[in-house]
């Protein structure tokens, strides 16, 4: 099931796609967000690729799932923090609309993969 390179995994490449939109979009945010939710929101996003590569570098498939697990977190807390950003006019309907299209591919990528994981072990 395995692939040597955490950087192979097409959820960890997507996710890490996500993490520069993020990093794109909360550069437009007002100078005031700078230090409370832009950063929230760019610590989110980079915490999804981040919990992608530190479980493949682990030595178990259990491991794997309980960081693709934190990734999946991380990747509700991005999407809460979008639509309060979206609610305060931040971005645009269209912008939230495609961002939260991103993280809806990317959650169901890590729950394939968790499935995975778990039908290996079962």
């Amino acid at each position: 099931m395995r692939t040597r390179k955490f950087r192979e995994l097409l959820v960890w490449q997507d996710s890490m796609a996500l993490a520069r939109e993020v990093y794109t979009l909360t550069a437009e945010f007002p100078q005031k967000e700078k230090f409370g939710l832009s950063s929230q929101l760019c610590r989110a996003a980079v915490s999804i690729p981040s919990n992608i590569a530190e479980g493949h570098g682990r030595l178990s498939d259990k491991s794997f799932a309980v960081f693709l697990g934190n990734a999946r977190g991380s990747l509700f807390e991005l999407e809460t923090q979008l639509e309060i950003a979206g609610s305060l006019n931040y971005v645009t309907n269209g912008q939230l609309q495609a961002i939260l299209a991103q993280c809806e591919k990317i959650a169901r990528m890590l729950n394939a993969l968790l499935n995975k994981l778990r039908e290996g072990n079962g």
